[in-house]
């Protein structure tokens, strides 16, 4: 990976990061479920004019839209309303990386290396340290919540996969743009129908005040630099260099998240939070990228390609 490119994917771990931060200034005004529909009906209209559907099949494309963003979104902005703190959301989503390489076992008969059912054991072990420490404070519904986020993320991922399995040549950021437009209606009857009617619309009037524009700005941030940017971003690396290079840059979005919180909402996550983290993590880089010596050469060939290699002086 060029210089170049390794700053841009560090830029995608700092704009993923502070969308925490967006998200929970977007929840002290919105009610979670309209929130989600808000989110992403800012993208999907312009998409639907200007975007040209992507030539993949529908099911897949209905499939990471539900999982991606219906299923993760509604746990996750549920889970944070219900006071999950802000840096641990970003950590615990993590958890989508080894729930898609569950998935992809049992779904699409994907073989499991033992490097990556290590893996698993390890960010599952992460996962426990992480409930137990809610559990002293009363709080593990928060983290159930943001478990079952990073699965419908991992269900999201399944359909993005399939998609270009079944549809090689088809342009990636049209399928993530396009995957905008799925949520809107269905997050908008179900806040209508749990929420209130006119709950989302009466608290989307009142954003535009001078005390709601932190939460239109909140709006923005997720829409177009989060998702339009950030997502562009990532899906260009993702198709220069192998997904073993560049994958395991998403596990840095915690540390961004966890650092954000800390700074801007004085949360201080416990000893027992952070030590579950960097298992979960570990566990998900070795579930994710664990794919052994073939994988290994795939990673570290852009990086050859680079730097010269000096041959061996003839004897």
């Amino acid at each position: 990976m060029t210089t170049r490119d390794r700053m841009l994917g560090l830029t995608v771990v700092v704009l993923w990061g502070l969308n925490f931060l967006a998200i929970r200034i977007g929840l002290d005004h919105f009610p979670p479920f309209f929130f989600v529909a808000l989110r992403f009906a800012v993208i999907a209209i312009p998409v639907l004019i200007f975007i040209p559907r992507p030539a993949v099949k529908t099911r897949w494309l209905l499939l990471y839209g539900t999982g991606f963003g219906i299923l993760q979104f509604a746990f996750l902005f549920t889970a944070m309303r219900t006071g999950m703190p802000t840096g641990l959301a970003s950590l615990v989503l993590q958890s989508s990386a080894p729930f898609t390489v569950v998935l992809g076992a049992v779904l699409l008969r994907e073989r499991l290396r033992p490097v990556q059912m290590a893996g698993l054991a390890v960010a599952v072990l992460g996962m426990v340290i992480i409930g137990a420490d809610r559990m002293a404070t009363a709080t593990l519904l928060p983290v159930l919540l943001t478990l079952a986020g990073g699965l419908g993320w991992a269900f999201g991922n399944i359909g993005a996969r399939q998609a270009g399995a079944d549809s090689p040549g088809f342009n990636p950021l049209h399928l993530t743009l396009w995957m905008s437009v799925v949520p809107v209606l269905p997050m908008l009857a179900l806040s209508m129908a749990v929420e209130g009617p006119g709950t989302g619309f009466r608290a989307l009037g009142a954003a535009f005040s001078a005390e709601g524009l932190p939460a239109l700005g909140a709006v923005a941030y997720i829409a177009i630099l989060a998702t339009v940017c950030g997502s562009g971003l990532w899906t260009y690396l993702m198709s220069r260099y192998p997904a073993g290079t560049v994958a395991p840059l998403s596990l840095l979005v915690p540390v961004v998240g966890i650092a954000a919180a800390w700074a801007v909402l004085d949360e201080q996550p416990s000893m027992f939070a952070l030590l579950g983290g960097a298992v979960v993590i570990a566990g998900a880089f070795a579930a994710t990228t664990g794919g052994g010596v073939k994988k290994v050469k795939e990673a570290v060939e852009p990086v050859r390609e680079l730097v010269p290699v000096r041959e061996p002086a003839p004897a």
